[in-house]
């Protein structure tokens, strides 16, 4: 990029006192760099440590990776993440036990803090708020980020360029002015971007976050900008902030991008003027060159780093790595005094995806205060692992990759959970709909027989046993049941019509292509879908056109013995009359409407959901739910724990192994089999 000349250009006020924090001088136009030596820059980056229960395993050989890596530029380096620090599940909730408050870096116990404290602990400078940031709402995202007492709050700054936080009042006061130094505001400190000093360079820093975000969390007041327009909008939404930091002479500038699906920071590269490197998040995307070693079984979904060329033609890096600290990512980059990417000196054995395991982590130090945390954390979970609610004589599978593309065991039990529950407040309930994002993990684990890596050679186990927790192989205990359910969403009855049970569920498979946590996971109705017909379009963005969707082709509403009671869909259209009601359970995220009518993961529950019944605010029914007492009566991980301790005992195992595709019978997916919805 050219960097302009002050003489020649006219500051904005904004940009002039910009220019001033950061040291600049009009005659001096490099930023204080040699004008004969390119300028290197060591980015390390991470995202998504959004609690997978393995992770803690993961986290203390990353520090010494992280350790080593940082020693080799000690002067060049930032560290940054771009999101979703922490997710609502089992090492969340540990963070407020009391054992926590004597933990360094904790002091105070309180949901989510031990993963902050982590966060703090690797030295993060700044972080992108991500979606799962704000899943406890702006109220917790506050007590989690702020100063309590001796609790330090994120020793880094949350930005978003594109979110407005003084509209909340939980956030207004953590606002701080765009485009200061990020390593002089306060603990918990929100804005949408700042600058930060590396070996005399002032760097850049933009965050962005993905606007459908009021569609997959809890967003409070926040206003989230652009609600219509696409990509091209929230480049618009983007450009200003950087267009501030280049007016002030700053010729290096990162994005930290919080997207879901990398397919948007790749367009975003060429779409903004100004922006060097653009590190994405959420999508969980491992870029990774062929000589970066991986963990057993992962494959790179690209090459690291991605290229593109910005709206102004010059060189723009797309950077990201799997999350649950598995891999760092590292990109050491040169400048030229215009702050231009020297792209012909990237070094593909310096650059890429760094695993964390003990070989890699040789020559770095752990981080002691991650080490304590760590324990702290795996001696409170221990004691949940001991609380056995179940168990199963197989795995039960909640991989991202096939809770969102297809019906599996675990969504079946859940679903079957769900249900079964509702009738405890309500008899008269038929269906569950719940959505595939919701599962966050496995309950098992699966590993490759010595000396392959093939997948078609992977094995499949129950939950291993925990001798120190007294749990023996196939238990499923609370501490699974809040890795896999960890959102807890509790559940909502009401009454459907034939039609709207038609959309909900061309919804649910609109968008199986991309791997949505939309797709559903069912009990108590049979359905086929094509993914070859048109699906569904909501009107999330402005310019989608509203389509009714023609995929569901078949839809049966099932008794207890699986026999079909009412055909609801045949041939693609509704059957019967339209306006016939079903009495159905779902989650109260999927049944709540927000800032677009629509509920969580876009699903247009935006019609009255008629005799609503939410179950956490029922009375308690006298049997069937009342047995577990970790996890709220009317929440979907109650209602699981108290459907295997009413059903599957270790005399009783839960038995249903995960099937293929083409052998799924309450969801099929017509591109893998037969339709055999209809009697």
């Amino acid at each position: 990029m050219t960097m302009p000349t002050f003489t020649r250009w006219a500051l904005t006020a904004t940009a002039a006192a910009l220019l001033a924090a950061c040291g600049g001088d009009s005659d001096n136009n490099n930023n204080g760099g040699d004008t004969a030596t390119p300028y290197t820059l060591q980015l390390l980056h991470f995202a998504d440590m959004d609690g997978a229960t393995g992770a803690l395993q993961n986290v203390e050989p990353f520090s010494a990776v992280l350790d080593k890596l940082r020693g080799d530029y000690p002067d060049n380096t930032l560290v940054l993440s771009s999101g979703d620090n922490y997710i609502p599940g089992p090492r969340y909730f540990a963070a407020a036990d009391d054992a926590m408050a004597a933990v360094p870096g904790i002091a105070v116990a309180g949901n989510g803090r031990a993963d902050i404290a982590l966060v703090n602990a690797l030295g993060v400078q700044a972080s992108v708020v991500g979606n799962h940031d704000l899943d406890g709402g702006t109220e917790e995202f506050a007590n989690i980020i702020g100063m309590d007492g001796n609790y330090p709050g994120a020793d880094f700054p949350y930005l978003s360029t594109n979110l407005d936080f003084t509209p909340d009042s939980f956030l207004s006061g953590r606002v701080q002015q765009d485009g200061q130094p990020l390593d002089s505001l306060p603990n918990g400190a929100l804005a949408g971007y700042g600058t930060l000093e590396v070996d005399g360079e002032t760097i850049g820093i933009v965050g962005a976050s993905t606007p459908s975000l009021g569609n997959i969390t809890s967003t409070g007041d926040i206003t989230i900008k652009p609600d219509s327009g696409g990509n091209t909008a929230l480049a618009a939404e983007i450009q200003p902030a950087v267009d501030t930091l280049k007016d002030a002479g700053i010729n290096k500038i990162i994005l930290l991008a919080h997207m879901q699906t990398i397919s948007i920071e790749k367009e975003l590269a060429t779409l903004l003027d100004g922006v060097d490197i653009i590190v994405a998040g959420g999508s969980n995307t491992l870029l990774a060159d062929d000589n970066d070693r991986l963990h057993e079984g992962d494959t790179a979904q690209g090459d690291y780093p991605l290229m593109f060329r910005s709206a102004s033609d010059e060189p723009v890096l797309v950077v990201n790595t799997d999350g649950d600290y598995k891999y760092l990512g590292r990109l050491v980059a040169q400048f030229d005094d215009s702050g231009v990417l020297l792209t012909d000196t990237l070094d593909d054995t310096i650059n890429g995806a760094y695993v964390a395991d003990a070989t890699m982590a040789e020559g770095g130090t752990i981080n002691s205060d991650v080490t304590a945390i760590v324990d702290a954390l795996n001696q409170v979970l221990a004691e949940r692992d001991g609380n056995i609610l179940g168990h199963t004589s197989v795995f039960l599978d909640g991989r991202r990759s096939q809770v969102r593309t297809q019906e599996t065991n675990l969504g079946n039990l859940t679903a079957d959970a769900n249900l079964w529950i509702a009738r405890q407040y309500d008899p008269s309930v038929q269906v569950s709909i719940k959505n595939g994002g919701g599962i966050r993990d496995d309950i098992g684990y699966f590993a490759y027989p010595p000396g392959s890596t093939s997948a078609d050679d992977i094995e499949f186990f129950p939950p291993a046993a925990n001798d120190n927790a007294g749990k023996a192989s196939g238990d499923i205990s609370q501490f699974d049941l809040e890795g896999s359910l960890r959102f807890n969403n509790t559940l909502t009855v009401g009454d459907v019509t034939a039609t709207e049970l038609h959309q909900l569920l061309e919804h649910a498979v609109a968008k199986v292509e991309g791997v949505a946590g939309q797709f559903p996971q069912v009990a108590g109705l049979r359905f086929s879908f094509d993914p070859a017909q048109p699906a569904r379009l909501s009107t999330l963005n402005g310019d989608e056109i509203d389509q009714a969707g023609q995929r569901v082709r078949n839809l049966v509403v099932l008794d207890d013995s699986g026999a079909v009671v009412d055909t609801v869909v045949e041939n693609g259209s509704v059957v019967g009359d339209a306006n016939r009601t079903f009495r159905l359970v779902t989650l109260g995220f999927l049944a709540t409407e927000g800032g677009s009518g629509l509920g969580g993961d876009g699903y247009p529950f935006d019609f009255p959901l008629e005799n609503r019944l939410d179950l956490n605010d029922e009375v308690v029914p006298a049997e069937g739910n009342n047995a577990a007492t970790f996890a709220d009566p009317g929440s979907e991980q109650d209602a699981l724990a108290e459907y295997l301790l009413a059903n599957f005992d270790t005399a009783t195992p839960f038995n249903q192994a995960e099937t293929d595709t083409d052998q799924d019978q309450r969801i099929q997916n017509l591109s893998a089999r037969e339709d055999t919805v209809l009697p």
